[in-house]
């Protein structure tokens, strides 16, 4: 029988609402991209808002924290509404990570400020700020991988010439299973562990930058 502490019980939920919010923004900004662009299919599905149940797949999120691989629902986007079929896509795409690095780098603002001003804050806190960082961050690397389904292998179909186009679309639906024997094999951990520790590097020093112009 599982006998889960008070303390690892509290982990799980502040885990689950960092997952939810995320998930939120990150699918968010792929509509809200989208609409910009001139696609109105997130907006009409009534993608476009930030209440985490609209975004929310159960069974990927519950795979996220047991398995460290998950997803939340993906929105609605009709790329041929676009001007640009390609560039379109691309920028639709990128919006997603981009929107978490940006998230990111709020929070960790956000911390640095608290540093700076010498406020005392709950432990709870700072462990949900840490996992909210970090997950930001490591689903916004993991995203930009171009291997099909994640928005990588839109961008890199983007600029890919006509023949070489084609061909990642014939091979698009084993994508997925690619994903998963290099996540079950931990080939990708390598690529992921570097994106995210540069990331942290180069938000910290911009953090820390801004703040300098404040705190001397």
């Amino acid at each position: 029988m599982l006998n889960f502490s008070v303390e690892t019980i509290i982990n799980i939920l502040l885990s689950i609402a960092a997952l939810l919010l995320v998930f939120t923004v990150h699918e968010c900004a792929h509509g809200y991209a989208a609409y910009l662009l001139g696609d109105t299919t997130a907006k009409d599905a009534g993608r476009l808002s930030l209440n985490p149940i609209k975004h929310l797949d159960p069974f990927g999120a519950l795979c996220l924290l047991i398995f460290r691989f998950g997803w939340a629902k993906p929105v609605p986007i009709n790329p041929y509404r676009f001007k640009s079929f390609r560039l379109g896509t691309a920028l639709c795409s990128l919006a997603g990570p981009l929107s978490n690095v940006i998230f990111a780098f709020l929070v960790n603002l956000i911390w640095d400020i608290l540093f700076y001003m010498n406020v005392s804050v709950n432990p709870y806190v700072v462990s949900f700020l840490q996992i909210l960082y970090v997950y930001n961050l490591s689903i916004a690397v993991f995203n930009l991988i171009p291997i099909p389904p994640l928005d990588g292998s839109k961008i890199l179909l983007s600029v890919l010439p006509q023949k070489a186009y084609t061909f990642v679309l014939n091979y698009e639906r084993y994508g997925f299973i690619l994903l998963i024997v290099l996540l079950w094999t931990n080939l990708l951990n390598g690529i992921l562990n570097t994106g995210v520790n540069n990331l942290m590097m180069l938000l910290g020093n911009m953090s820390g930058g801004i703040l300098s112009l404040f705190w001397r």
